[in-house]
């Protein structure tokens, strides 16, 4: 089953966090942006999955376990499939079920208005092949609040994602 598992199609629209805090903003120097322009860089598109765009999420019947640098990363029985509009399904890991001290917490974060802002883990026995490998929605939208807690991972950055049947 390798190869059948795929990316989070909604985090091609990257956003930098620099774009979307005033964090950022301060940092270069805008201190005396006004209170629209602040509003501006923090509001934040929140779109409903629906029809034209459907997201559907349930629980995988069978184990899948991940490994990264010859070792085992991820096994569950746990696991969800979210499906999300023509893209292939991902799968979504407890983070209960993930060996997490292989991964370290990246500077990466991305926002997709179906679900919310993503946070990133590397793989730093991986190499280069390994950063942002991981990713997270910590607070998702409640359209999606059933993969909080859970992580899901890029296959071409991971060594294998199988679904075995139980």
């Amino acid at each position: 089953m390798t190869g059948a598992l795929s990316v989070e199609p909604m985090l091609l629209e990257r956003v930098p966090a620099s774009a979307r805090t005033m964090e950022g903003a301060a940092h270069a120097g805008a201190d005396d942006l006004d209170a629209s322009k602040e509003k501006e860089m923090t509001d934040k598109p929140i779109k409903q999955p629906g029809p034209d765009h459907p997201i559907t999420i349930e629980r995988n019947p069978d184990r899948v376990t991940v490994t990264a640098a010859g070792r085992v990363l991820a096994d569950t029985r746990d696991a969800l499939i979210l499906r999300e509009a023509d893209y292939p399904p991902v799968q979504y890991v407890p983070l209960k079920d993930v060996d997490t001290t292989m991964l370290e917490r990246s500077e990466q974060e991305t926002y997709c208005p179906f679900k919310g802002d993503a946070s990133y883990y590397s793989i730093p026995a991986l190499g280069e092949r390994g950063a942002d490998a991981v990713w997270t929605y910590e607070a998702p939208y409640p359209a999606v609040a059933e993969i909080k807690d859970h992580v899901a991972f890029y296959p071409d950055r991971v060594d294998e994602i199988v679904a075995r049947k139980q």
